[in-house]
C-alpha cells in the first residue's frame, strides 16, 4: 500500500502541484516571518550586547520605595556630587556622566534625518579636568565639543548627510532652530544609530542646559579596575547611592535590551505569522478539495484495492502517505523560499533606509521544525476526511459508477449544522456589541459564524449561482453549462469559492472598520478644535517655551494657548492636569459642557472632563486637593464638567496657576487662530517664523484629517499587502478545482465537442463557470465583511463617541471586481485544457 501510495503521488503530480503550491506559500511565509524576526533579533541584541562592552555599572534615577510616597514630578536627574562620591568609590576605574535627549539634525536640503523618534543628542563627558576622553566614543576626525555651539556627529549619520568638520548645521531640540558648528565625527555601537538613527554630541555643560539642568545627569557608567567584578563593583557603590537611585550591572543592561528586543519583535512575528495562518487556513480548503476530487475520481481502484483484500485502515493510510509526501515537499521547498523571503525582507529595510545592524541570517533549528511541522500537519489534517471517505468506498462500487453523489440525508445534516452554527455566531456577535469588553465573544461569534457558512455554502450556492442566469443565458449554450456546472457539484462549489470568501472578508471588514474609524476620529478633531492651527513637535516631545513666544510676535495670530502636561497627586492617585491659556480657550476648543462653561476657568478655578468628575465624584463647585508635580500643595474647584473624547480630555486650569509649579516649562501643542483663518500664506508665515524648523509640525484641520488618512492608508495597504497571500492561496483553488474538474468530466467535454460545441465555446463555458463560482465566493465575502465591521463599530463606538459606520461602496465594488478577476485569470488554463481536448481520446475516457 505504501509503494501504491508513493505512485498514486507521481501519477497525479500534475493535478497535485496547485495543492503544493498552496502548502509552499504558506510555509513560506510562517518560516519567512522566523528567519526574519530572529535574524533582526539577533542583530540587535549582539549590537546593544556590543554597546553595553564599557559599561560594568550604570546608575540611573529610579524609584526605590513607596510610590505614594513619592511627589508625583518623577525621579530626579543625578548631581554632579555623586558622580564625584562615585570616583572615589574603591574600584572604580572611571565614572562618566551621561546626558541624553532628542535631538534633530536637518540634512542639507532641510529634511529630517534619521528616524525622528530614534533622532538622539548626548554629551561627550570630558573627565573632571576637561581634558579626558569619552569611553563612549573613538573620535574618528576632528575633536570633542567644548563649548555652545559645537557638536559631533556620529559617523554613519556624517556619512548619510555629506556633513564633515568644519560644517554648519541646522538642528532642533525642542523647537527653536539652533545652528551648530561640527568639529568632529565619532564611532558608536548605540543601538538607535545602527538602527538608521542619529546621535549628535555637545559638551556635557551646553547638553546638562538642554536635557536636564545645569550640574545633574540622567545616567552615569562606571569602568571596573582590574581584578573588580561587575556585581562586587554594584555592591560597593550601592553603599553610597543616595534613594531613588538604582545600580545595574553592565550585563544586566545587555540582557533587559535583549529582551526588550524580542519583545518589541514578538507584536511583529505574530501579526505576520496570523497572516501566514490565514493563509494556510485557506490552503485547508484547497487540500481537503483537491483530495476529495482525486479519492471521487479513484472510486473504482479504491474499491478493487478493497475486493482484493486491503482494508479500510489501509486505504486511509494510503491516502494519508500520498497527503504526507505532498506535505513534506511543499514544507522543504517552502522553508528554502521563506529563507529567502527573511532575506529580502532585510534587505528590503535596507532599502527604505530603516538601517538594521549588521549580522547574519539566522535560521533557527525551531524553525525549521516550525516549518516541517506546519506544512506536513496542515496537508495531512486537511486529507484525513477524504481518507476516511476513501476507505468506506465498499468493494461493489468496482462494478458501479465512477462517482457516487451526496445523499440528500447527508445535505440535511449538514445544512442543519450549519444553520446551528451561523445561528449561534451572529447570536454571540449581536450579544458582544452590547457589551463594554466583548472582544473575545465577538471573536469566538465571528468563527462560529464563518464556519457555519461554509457549512452553508452548498446550499447557498444554488439560488445566488441561479441569480446570474439571466446573465449567463446572454452566453448561450456555453452558459447554461457553466451555470450547470457550478451548481452540479455544490459541495466543490462551495469548498472552492470559501478560500475567495474567507479573503475578502477579512479585506472588507478591515475596510470598512478602517474607513470608519478614520471617519471618526476626523469628526472628532474638526467638531472640537476651534483653532486654525496646531504647532507640535515632529515627534510629540514637549515644545519649548520659545516656540510660544514666537508665535505670540506674530500679528495674524488673535489666540493662543498653549497645551501643557503635569503630573499631580489627587486622592492618592496620579492624574494629569493640562495647562491652558484660560482667556483664549472658549476661541480655540468646541467642547459640550453638561455643567458651567468656559467663563468660570481661571485661577483655582478648573474644568474636568465628565469621566474624571464621575470618578471622584465631582460637579461644579466641588473643591479637591491636590499635590503638583513639585510636591506643593493647593486647592483646586470645578467650575465646569465637559464631555471628553480621545483628544481633549482630563482636568484643564489655567498656566498662570500651574506654571509656578513645574520644574521645566513646556508644551506638548501650541493652538492658535489666525486674523485671515487657515491658508497656505499663513502656514508658510508661521513655519518661518519659527525658523523652518524640520522638527516642529504645522498643522490645519485639513492636515490633520490627511495625517489621520495617511496612517489608515498605510495600515489597510500593509494588511492588503498582507492578505493577498490568502488571495493568492484562494486563486491556485479555484486553478486546481477546474483542472481537475475538467479532467473528471473529460468524456462529457469530448461528447459536447462532438456534438457541435467548439474550442471558443468550451473555453467560454470553462471561464464563465470559474467567474460564476468566484463571485460567489466575493459576494459571500464582502457581505460578511460588512457584517463584521459593523460589529466590530459597535463595539469602537464605546470608546469613540464620533464613531459613525462608513461603507466604501467604492472599494466594494473594486473587492467583487477582484473576485471577478480572480475568475477569469484562474480559468485561463484549465479553460484552454478543455478546448484542446481530443474528442475521440476524450469520449473513450472512463
Amino acid at each position: 500500500m505504501f509503494r501504491t501510495a508513493l505512485r498514486n503521488v507521481l501519477a497525479h503530480k500534475a493535478r497535485l502541484l496547485m495543492t503544493t503550491l498552496a502548502v509552499m506559500l504558506g510555509v513560506a511565509f510562517v518560516s519567512g516571518t522566523l528567519v526574519f524576526t530572529s535574524t533582526l533579533s539577533d542583530a540587535y541584541a549582539k549590537s546593544s550586547a556590543k554597546g553595553f562592552e564599557g559599561v560594568d555599572v550604570a546608575i540611573r534615577p529610579g524609584h526605590t520605595g513607596d510610590r505614594s510616597e513619592i511627589d508625583p514630578g518623577g525621579v530626579p536627574d543625578l548631581p554632579r556630587e555623586l558622580l564625584e562620591r562615585l570616583r572615589r568609590v574603591p574600584g572604580v576605574e572611571s565614572a562618566t556622566g551621561a546626558v541624553s535627549g532628542f535631538a534633530a539634525l536637518a540634512d542639507k536640503d532641510g529634511g529630517l534625518v534619521g528616524q525622528g523618534w530614534s533622532t538622539q543628542g548626548g554629551n561627550y563627558d570630558t573627565g573632571p579636568d576637561g581634558t579626558g576622553r569619552d569611553p563612549r566614543y573613538d573620535l574618528r576626525d576632528g575633536r570633542a565639543p567644548q563649548r555652545s555651539g559645537e557638536v559631533a556627529l556620529d559617523a554613519r549619520t556624517a556619512e548619510r548627510t555629506g556633513y564633515g568638520v568644519g560644517d554648519t548645521v541646522r538642528m532642533s531640540v525642542n523647537g527653536p532652530v539652533r545652528e551648530e558648528r561640527v568639529v568632529g565625527v565619532f564611532d558608536t555601537d548605540d543601538g538607535g544609530v545602527a538602527a538608521g538613527g542619529t546621535l549628535v554630541l555637545f559638551d556635557t555643560a551646553t547638553a546638562q542646559e538642554l536635557f536636564s539642568q545645569p550640574g545633574r545627569y540622567s545616567e552615569i557608567v562606571l569602568t571596573a579596575a582590574g581584578g573588580v567584578g561587575q556585581r562586587e563593583l554594584e555592591r560597593r557603590v550601592e553603599e553610597v547611592l543616595p534613594e531613588q537611585t538604582v545600580a545595574t550591572t553592565g550585563a544586566e543592561l545587555a540582557d533587559e535590551q535583549a529582551r526588550m528586543t524580542e519583545r518589541s519583535m514578538d507584536g511583529m512575528r505574530t501579526g505576520l505569522l496570523v497572516f501566514a495562518g490565514i493563509a494556510l487556513f485557506v490552503g485547508v480548503f484547497i487540500i481537503a478539495n483537491t483530495f476529495t476530487m482525486l479519492v471521487a475520481q479513484r472510486t473504482r481502484e479504491l474499491a478493487l484495492l478493497r475486493a482484493v483484500g486491503a482494508s479500510r485502515r489501509q486505504v486511509t493510510r494510503s491516502v494519508l502517505v500520498e497527503a504526507l509526501v505532498v506535505g513534506a515537499i511543499a514544507a522543504l521547498v517552502g522553508l528554502l523560499a521563506g529563507i529567502g523571503i527573511g532575506a529580502g525582507m532585510r534587505s528590503l529595510m535596507g532599502s527604505l533606509d530603516a538601517t538594521v545592524p549588521d549580522g547574519p541570517l539566522v535560521v533557527a533549528p525551531s524553525t525549521v521544525i516550525a516549518s516541517l511541522v506546519v506544512g506536513v500537519g496542515v496537508t495531512v489534517v486537511a486529507a484525513w476526511l477524504p481518507a476516511r471517505r476513501a476507505a468506506k468506498v465498499p468493494p461493489v462500487a468496482a462494478m458501479g459508477s465512477v462517482h457516487a453523489p451526496a445523499t440528500s440525508r447527508g445535505l440535511l445534516v449538514r445544512n442543519t449544522i450549519g444553520a446551528l452554527l451561523s445561528g449561534a455566531g451572529i447570536a454571540l456577535v449581536l450579544y458582544a456589541t452590547g457589551l463594554e469588553d466583548g472582544e473575545m465573544p465577538m471573536g469566538a461569534g465571528a468563527g462560529l459564524l464563518v464556519i457555519g457558512v461554509f457549512v452553508l455554502t452548498p446550499l447557498l450556492s444554488r439560488p445566488v449561482v441561479g441569480a446570474a442566469a439571466p446573465v449567463l443565458r446572454a452566453f448561450g449554450v456555453s452558459g447554461k453549462l457553466a451555470r450547470q456546472n457550478a451548481v452540479r457539484n455544490p459541495r466543490r462549489t462551495a469548498a472552492t469559492a470559501a478560500a475567495l470568501m474567507i479573503g475578502l472578508t477579512l479585506i472588507t471588514g478591515m475596510t470598512v472598520i478602517a474607513g470608519s474609524v478614520q471617519k471618526g476620529i476626523d469628526k472628532m478633531a474638526t467638531e472640537a478644535i476651534e483653532a486654525d492651527y496646531t504647532v507640535s513637535m515632529a515627534n510629540y516631545l514637549p515644545l519649548s517655551p520659545e516656540v510660544e513666544r514666537a508665535l505670540e510676535k506674530e500679528e495674524q495670530v488673535t489666540a493662543l494657548s498653549p497645551l501643557r502636561n503635569s503630573a499631580s497627586r489627587i486622592d492618592g492617585d496620579y492624574e494629569p492636569l493640562t495647562g491652558v491659556d484660560a482667556e483664549a480657550l472658549d476661541e480655540l476648543l468646541e467642547l459640550d459642557f453638561t455643567q458651567g462653561s468656559f467663563a468660570g476657568l481661571g485661577g483655582e478655578r478648573v474644568i474636568v472632563d465628565t469621566a474624571t468628575a464621575e470618578a471622584h465624584g465631582w460637579k461644579a463647585g466641588s473643591s479637591f486637593e491636590v499635590v503638583y508635580e513639585d510636591g506643593e500643595r493647593g486647592e483646586l474647584t470645578v467650575s465646569g464638567v465637559y464631555e471628553g473624547n480621545e483628544m481633549i480630555r482630563g482636568i484643564m486650569l489655567d498656566t498662570a496657576t500651574l506654571d509656578p509649579h513645574l520644574e521645566q516649562v513646556t508644551s506638548m501643542q501650541v493652538m492658535l487662530k489666525t486674523a485671515g483663518g487657515a491658508s497656505e500664506s499663513v502656514k508658510s508665515s508661521l513655519e518661518e517664523a519659527l525658523g523652518d524648523n524640520p522638527a516642529i509640525l504645522v498643522q490645519d484641520k485639513e492636515d490633520l484629517s490627511e495625517s489621520i488618512a495617511r496612517m489608515f492608508t498605510m495600515m489597510l495597504n500593509m494588511l492588503y499587502g498582507l492578505l493577498a497571500m490568502a488571495v493568492i492561496v484562494a486563486v491556485l483553488g479555484v486553478v486546481n478545482t477546474l483542472a481537475m474538474s475538467v479532467f473528471e468530466r473529460s468524456q462529457e467535454i469530448g461528447m459536447l465537442r462532438a456534438i457541435g460545441l467548439d474550442r471558443r465555446g468550451t473555453k467560454r463555458m470553462v471561464r464563465l463557470e470559474s467567474l460564476v463560482i468566484s463571485l460567489f465566493g466575493g459576494v459571500l465575502g464582502i457581505g460578511l465583511g460588512v457584517f463584521f465591521g459593523w460589529a466590530a463599530g459597535e463595539l469602537i463606538s464605546g470608546s469613540l463617541a464620533t464613531y459613525e459606520l462608513v461603507l466604501p461602496w467604492g472599494r466594494m465594488g473594486v473587492f467583487l471586481a477582484m473576485a471577478a478577476l480572480v475568475g477569469v485569470l484562474a480559468a485561463l488554463w484549465p479553460a484552454r485544457r478543455a478546448a484542446r481536448l481530443d474528442m475521440l481520446e476524450a469520449i473513450k475516457t472512463e
